[in-house]
Formats: C-alpha cells, sequence, structure tokens
C-alpha cells in the first residue's frame, strides 16, 4: 500500500464494510498479494444478537468474536489494513476511484467492493426494540432452533407474514400470526391457517412485555393479551448507503425490498465496482455472505491481472 502523506492511500482494493462478506473478500485478497484496505464504522447488522448460527465450525459464536477472530486472521497478511471510518463518498472510475471518508482521510483505489449490508427498520412497535436480538428475530434458519417447539407470534403485516409462519412451522407447531392492525388476510388464508392450527389475530399491537429482553407477553389495543415466548417478525430493509446507487449501480426491484444488481461473482454494471454479502442478496445467511465475498475477491483479482496482462504487452 503507498502512502502520499498521512491523510492519503493508494490501494489495490477498497472493502467498504466489514462484515462477514467484507471480511472473506479481504482474505482472499490478501493472500492474493492485493494491498486492501477494510473500511468499517463497526456497527453490523447482527450486533443486537447474542449468537450467530449456521456457520461450520462456528456454529453459536457472538458476532463480536467472529469478527475479532477473523480480523486476526487476515492481519497475517500485511498488505490488508483497516481504517475505523465512514465513507461519505466515492468519485472516479475504474482503476483511479476516490473514496473520502467523515474523518477527512481519502483513499484512492483500483476497485472498489461494497460489502455494506443492509438496515432493519422495525416496526414502531412497543417494547419490540427491547426483544430485538434476544428473543425476537427475523430468520428461523438463524434462530429457530433456540425457540424450537414454544409458543411463538409472528408478527407479519402483508403476504410475507404468511411466509414466514410456513417458515416457522418448521421449528415449532405452536403459533400465533398477528397482522398488528393490518386486514389484508382473505378468507382462503384465515382457513388455511385454521386447517395448520395457527391461531389469528389481526388486532394492533399496543406493546410487548418483557423481563430482561424475554418476551413474555402481547398487549392489543383492545387490552387483550397473548402469552408468548418468543417472536418472529417481517423486517423493512434498506440498503445501508446510497452511495452504490449514487455511482450508477443498477438496483433490483425485487420484493420486500432492493439489492444491488450483479453478475454470479459481484460485478456490477459499472466497471470496477463490485458488490457482496446482504447488500446484493435477498438470501440472509452469514455463510453465504462470506462465501460471496470470496467469489467477489476472485473476480476482482482476476480483473486485476486482466488489466496487467495487457499493459505489459
Amino acid at each position: 500500500m503507498d502512502s502520499q502523506n498521512s491523510d492519503v492511500l493508494t490501494t489495490d482494493v477498497i472493502v467498504i464494510g466489514g462484515g462477514p462478506a467484507g471480511l472473506s473478500a479481504a482474505l482472499v485478497l490478501g493472500r492474493a498479494r492485493r494491498s486492501v484496505a477494510v473500511i468499517d464504522e463497526g456497527k453490523p447488522r447482527n450486533r443486537v444478537t447474542h449468537e450467530s448460527h449456521g456457520f461450520l465450525t462456528r456454529d453459536s459464536i457472538s458476532p463480536n468474536d467472529f469478527h475479532q477472530i477473523a480480523k486476526e486472521q487476515i492481519l497475517k497478511y500485511p498488505s490488508v489494513s483497516f481504517e475505523s471510518d465512514v465513507v461519505s463518498s466515492v468519485s472516479g472510475s475504474d482503476e483511479k476511484f476516490s473514496v473520502a471518508m467523515e474523518s477527512g482521510r481519502i483513499i484512492y483505489s483500483r476497485k472498489i467492493l461494497f460489502a455494506t449490508g443492509m438496515k432493519d427498520v422495525l416496526p414502531d412497535i412497543k417494547g419490540l426494540t427491547e426483544v430485538y436480538g434476544r428473543s425476537a428475530f427475523v430468520c428461523p434458519f438463524c434462530d429457530g432452533w433456540e425457540l424450537r417447539d414454544r409458543h411463538i407470534s409472528v408478527i407479519g403485516t402483508n403476504k410475507m407474514g404468511l411466509h414466514l409462519v410456513k417458515m416457522v412451522s418448521g421449528w415449532t407447531k405452536h403459533i400465533t400470526f398477528l397482522t398488528n392492525g393490518s386486514q389484508f388476510l382473505a378468507t382462503e388464508d384465515l382457513i388455511d391457517l385454521e386447517r395448520h392450527h395457527v391461531e389469528t389475530c389481526q388486532d394492533s399491537i399496543k406493546q410487548i412485555d418483557s423481563i430482561e429482553g424475554m418476551v413474555q407477553r402481547i398487549i392489543f389495543k383492545s387490552d387483550t393479551t397473548i402469552d408468548c415466548e418468543g417472536i418472529f417478525f417481517v423486517p423493512k430493509l434498506v440498503q445501508a448507503t446510497p452511495i452504490p446507487a449514487s455511482l450508477g449501480c443498477k438496483m433490483t426491484d425485487d420484493n420486500p425490498f432492493s439489492t444491488i444488481s450483479t453478475d454470479p461473482l459481484g460485478r456490477t454494471n459499472v466497471v470496477g465496482v463490485y458488490s457482496a454479502g446482504d447488500a446484493a442478496t435477498q438470501s440472509h445467511q452469514l455463510i453465504q455472505a462470506a462465501s460471496s465475498g470470496a467469489m467477489a475477491a476472485a473476480a476482482i483479482q482476476l480483473d486485476l491481472l486482466d488489466t496487467e496482462w495487457s499493459k505489459a504487452r
């Protein structure tokens, strides 16, 4: 990594985001002898979660421990550095990008990888913040085992809620579906839910009662209550940063949320710009994010080699 002064760096690749996708990419690129700057503000989407699951050899690891172990292993490769900062803007084009950070630092880079993930916008329900990540979750693949066979409330205000009910049924048969005042359920939906022994409440939720993050009951606007041992809910997801779109990266218009459009190796439509992890997929699994980061890093290395090979003619 070349340094022009204390505030300006030049590097092969800037990885924006230090989650599993960004860390995996940094590891692959470091082993490929590329200079890499990983820029991360240290606020991952899963920071409220006490444990992460489903990652082979790391099942039940805390997100903080996962990050620390990964960082220790990556720093064995001296061409990789970490910047605790927030990117404020990206300008330029392939082979000559300029990344400005909130601290005032600037890094010049040949390639950019956005591994910025998504942000959860929680439903406006009193008490949900207190249980989120402790006894209320969004993904049964990630946290269903811990709530197996318990009495679970699924909160959803559209058809995605019905999909989540079906998913949760793989871990427990004690399910109550709450629409939080939304009246979208058709007669056939209600019949189908009843056929599968799923109770339904379409009243608006007044609040969630909990003790030390563990949900106890849900109170409705009518002051009726239900006892509950866990919650799964449909979140609203938004891109963590508007910068890829501002660079001209094509975004998908898929429901239920928009992602950065890439080819199978993480290349966007903007030459020199790549994306991996949750920002570029609707499949939000820790192990998938790491895999996509590794694939994007391989694509970056191949593209860098193509450029260098051509220049040597």
